[in-house]
Order: structure tokens, then C-alpha cells, then sequence
């Protein structure tokens, strides 16, 4: 490090991430009490300080990885919060990352080590400091997304039903969608195709299986409904 700006005074930089998962028909937030001062104890995101030698992307990559153990994680910025008071502590701004992955693959053990929750985004508790805001900004910007990116299927397993596909377009917008239109409109995105599997676990008389073709993303150009 050098001297340079040494008349400027400093202010400490962290990440915060949000990370979502589909579960039982619902729009869930990994959340955890806050194991340090100030606020220990309030539920809160999961985040940390970035190194001197770490971009803002390899922090919350290297939050993500620890708290999920998954390396292949879709993960987008959702902003900067830099409110002067945000912090008790210290002068700190926080860039917010928000995260989606499939619970399935989520290794529980993990949950439990760090004293983590699945909690419904619909019943969020108050959050520290700013967080409850992190969210819901983060949400906002998945309902845009989901118009033009098939993010959705970064919180299903890899074969899927188009009722459990329904369900978590559901979840996102936070509101209901036809069943016939829903499915007319899926007949029309080459990405998404059927497969020969039938699912006889969810269905008694057996839904069909489909899944994701990336190969034939670019057939498509809009995920409205």
C-alpha cells in the first residue's frame, strides 16, 4: 500500500448477499442471526468485509461459496447502499449481490453450521440496518429479469414439471397466472422441452417431465406472459 490519499478519510466496504431458493411453492430468503456487534442477535443477510485484494464479485462469490458450498451459482448486483447512518459501527457501504440456487443441491449441513434459515419472502422478519430494503430491491429486479431472462430455472431441479415451472413464475411476480395461457406460452420457448420422464412422486397420475436446452436459448427472444 502506498501513501497516497492519506488526507481522505476511510471508509470500510462489504458485501451483502441474498440468496434466494424455491421450495414448497414459495419464494424463499437464506437468512441467520447476526453473530457480531452491533446488532448481534437480528436476523440479517450474510455477508462480509472485501480484502484489499478482492473485486466486489469475488467477495460475494467467496461469501456464496462458503455459506452454499456450490461454485456454479447464478448471482447478479443489485446495488450499493451507502446511507451515512446504515451502520452503527463505522462508516460502511454495502454492495448487495442476490443469488439464486436450488435448495436440492443446497448441502443442509451447512445451514446448520451457520445457523441459517429458509424463510418465506412473504413473511420476511425486520432485517438489520438496511437489509429488509436490500431485498426488496432485489426481488424488483428479478420480476424485470424474468421478462427477458430465463432465471428461473437456476431455483428448479434439472427435469421439472410445467406445474412446478408455473410455481415459481408465481413466486417471483408475486401473483397468480392462468393455467392455459401459462402453458401456450411455454409451447412457444424452444429452451424449454419434454422429455420421455414421467414425474409419479408430485402427480398420482403422472406429470411430465421437461427441462432446460440452452443450446436453444436463442430462439427466443422475450419470457413475457
Amino acid at each position: 500500500m502506498t501513501g497516497y490519499y492519506g488526507e481522505h478519510s476511510k471508509v470500510w466496504v462489504s458485501v451483502d448477499c441474498i440468496i434466494f431458493g424455491f421450495d414448497h411453492g414459495k419464494l424463499e430468503l437464506l437468512i441467520g442471526r447476526r453473530q457480531m456487534d452491533p446488532g448481534r442477535g437480528e436476523w440479517s443477510l450474510y455477508g462480509g468485509f472485501v480484502s484489499p485484494e478482492e473485486t466486489l464479485e469475488e467477495a460475494a462469490s467467496r461469501v456464496l461459496l462458503s455459506l452454499t458450498g456450490l461454485k456454479k451459482v447464478y448471482m447478479r448486483q443489485v446495488g450499493a447502499f451507502s446511507a451515512v447512518d446504515r451502520d452503527p459501527g463505522e462508516r460502511v457501504i454495502s454492495v448487495a449481490f442476490c443469488a439464486l440456487i436450488n435448495v436440492k443441491d443446497y448441502d443442509d449441513t451447512l445451514r446448520k453450521e451457520y445457523g441459517l434459515e429458509w424463510v418465506d419472502v412473504q413473511t420476511l422478519p425486520p432485517l438489520y440496518s438496511d437489509h429488509n430494503e436490500m431485498v426488496k430491491q432485489a426481488i424488483g429486479l428479478l420480476r424485470r429479469r424474468i421478462a427477458t431472462e430465463p432465471l428461473y430455472f437456476n431455483l428448479l431441479p434439472d427435469l421439472f414439471t410445467l406445474t412446478q415451472l408455473q410455481h415459481v413464475y408465481e413466486a417471483i411476480l408475486g401473483e397468480e397466472i392462468d393455467k392455459r395461457n401459462f402453458r401456450k406460452r411455454v409451447k412457444t420457448m424452444h429452451f424449454i422441452e419434454q422429455t420421455s420422464l414421467v414425474d409419479k412422486q408430485t402427480s398420482k397420475r403422472g406429470a411430465q417431465l421437461y427441462r432446460f436446452n440452452k443450446r436453444n436459448l436463442g430462439s427466443s427472444s422475450s419470457f413475457k406472459l
